[in-house]
């Protein structure tokens, strides 16, 4: 069974590019354009989801918001998910981390560092 991956992030170009690194290491992509829309993509499926990748500044729900929304659900409490984003200050790696995010990368995203870790992330 293919592992299901959702990448949340305002910019078409980033959803585009980590869905193209994501899909040449076998895994199933699906897109959202803000916590808001993440939350339905995932609410409104049955299947389980193997991670999801999220920026932090969004329109309508930002990163910060929708990680803590999953964390409060004990469905997805333990469900990876790592925030890439072009914020680099201290305070916004600790308020990801603080919100639940397991890993936290830097834009622009090296594609081998991202697939390091979701292999590390989803024990691959």
């Amino acid at each position: 069974m293919t592992k299901k991956v959702l990448i949340v992030d305002d910019s078409e170009m980033i959803r585009n590019f980590h869905s193209y690194i994501l899909k040449t290491v076998g895994l199933e992509v699906i897109t959202a354009v803000d916590g808001a829309d993440a939350l339905e993509k995932i609410y409104g499926s049955s299947e389980q989801w193997a991670m999801a990748i999220t920026d932090i500044n969004m329109p309508n729900m930002d990163g910060y918001a929708f990680i803590e929304r999953l964390r409060e659900d004990p469905e997805y409490e333990d469900l990876p998910i790592v925030i890439v984003s072009t914020e680099d200050e201290l305070q916004d790696k600790e308020r990801g981390f603080a919100a639940g995010a397991n890993v936290y990368i830097v834009k622009p995203t090296d594609p081998e560092v991202l697939v390091e870790n979701i292999r590390m992330l989803l024990g691959a």
